[in-house]
């Protein structure tokens, strides 16, 4: 592996105008990371990382790279490209547990980040590497968000969330497990009590509901919340998804490794929301994919299906007039999610959208000033690496406002 690596990084053509780095959603200075790495400096191309992106070790592993850095390498167009995820994967999960933290001088100001997932962590990294003094409020027991509970463990093992948590800990950010703002704490108990700022990082964990008959049986269940303790479910050998997004990819596969031995995802037309990369893995997984099949309702022996006519085109036209009854011993639905309404209903002048995402200005600022939000929050369902890139730019404006008030 290593000299796979070494000799990923010997082909890099040290592009002037790289590709790569254009393709990558927070701009990683890839030409000067494999440069750094080809001459040792190992922990150099780690900080660069590191400052850039403070989930590279994250993106490195669950990013979409072929939409990304190696699907825009110029070595591509005829051959294969620059792999560089394995060199950042490799740079980065060094650094992580070599790093010294130089500690910055403090600013004595403190600041409130809402959500411990990638959008939340970034945040707090940025502004704890500022000299601000940082505290992290969730939901959840652990920090991680959806990386923890949304990201199978076959695809990002949870050991690497708990070696970025000592890190953490050497920046001296705080962290307030289960504790859910909106309920006994809210935005305004912060203000009185010091916070200077406020960042909402609260992601989408709210599953979206299809409105029909058989959602609330006990063999249906929500595909975000299958993924946060799939050992709590019990699905049997038959399992039917509704939904092709990633979520319901990664529903499929860790279904496939809990004792699933049929599992079908349906799907009312022929467009996947999912990446080309992860529906590949799910099939090569034995996961069964259906198209052409829009969910009726649920019955106590599976869902119930309308059958849909294609045209020419692959464009949905009519759909038959017998329904297609599936047996399955658990359906599990993955369509989407929402936020969460607890922040918008105790936070007077807190707006959001008609899909209650919060509402931001150009400097991520919410209808609140001070209060600021970035990720999956404000855009609804991304990656990580969106969540990262977005979440500087919102530190960058939480510094500047503090600083002015």
């Amino acid at each position: 592996m290593a000299l796979t690596i070494m000799n990923d990084a010997q082909r890099c053509l040290q592009c002037k105008v790289p590709m790569c780095k254009k393709g990558c959603p927070i701009a990683t200075p890839i030409p000067e990371v494999i440069a750094k790495f080809k001459e040792g400096k190992l922990m150099e191309a780690g900080q660069q990382l590191f400052e850039n992106n403070p989930m590279s070790v994250f993106c490195s592993i669950v990013c979409d790279h072929q939409a990304q850095c190696a699907g825009h390498c110029v070595l591509g167009r005829k051959g294969s490209p620059v792999h560089f995820y394995n060199i950042e994967k490799f740079v980065s999960d060094a650094y992580l547990d070599r790093v010294r933290i130089t500690k910055p001088e403090k600013k004595g100001k403190k600041a409130a980040v809402l959500g411990a997932g990638p959008a939340g962590m970034s945040v707090a990294v940025i502004l704890a590497s500022n000299g601000y003094d940082v505290t992290i409020f969730d939901d959840n027991n652990q920090i991680g968000g959806m990386l923890r509970y949304g990201i199978p463990e076959f695809r990002l093992p949870k050991t690497i969330i708990d070696r970025y948590k000592k890190l953490m800990n050497k920046l001296d950010i705080r962290f307030r497990p289960n504790t859910v703002l909106g309920e006994a704490l809210t935005i305004d108990n912060l203000f009185r009590d010091g916070y200077a700022a406020v960042f909402v990082g609260t992601g989408v964990w709210r599953p979206k509901t299809l409105g029909i008959e058989g959602e609330s049986l006990p063999n249906v269940h929500f595909g975000i919340s299958y993924l946060a303790n799939p050992e709590a479910f019990t699905i049997g050998e038959n399992v039917a998804i509704i939904g092709m997004g990633n979520v319901a990819m990664d529903v499929a596969r860790t279904a496939l490794r809990h004792g699933a031995q049929n599992v079908t995802l349906y799907a009312r037309s022929k467009r996947i929301a999912a990446s080309e990369h992860e529906m590949d893995y799910a099939r090569l997984d034995g996961a069964q994919f259906e198209f052409g099949q829009a969910i009726e309702k649920i019955e106590p022996e599976g869902p119930v299906f309308k059958v849909a006519i294609f045209d020419e085109n692959d464009k949905v036209v009519g759909y038959e007039e017998e329904l297609n009854h599936v047996k399955a011993d658990a359906t599990i639905l993955a369509v989407s999610q929402a936020p969460k309404n607890k922040l918008i209903l105790t936070t007077e002048g807190l707006e959001g959208n008609e899909r209650g995402l919060l509402i931001t200005d150009d400097n991520c600022m919410c209808t609140v000033p001070g209060v600021f939000a970035a990720g999956d929050v404000v855009h609804g369902s991304n990656t990580v690496v969106a969540a990262a890139a977005e979440a500087k730019k919102a530190a960058a404006a939480m510094m500047e406002y503090m600083e002015n008030h």
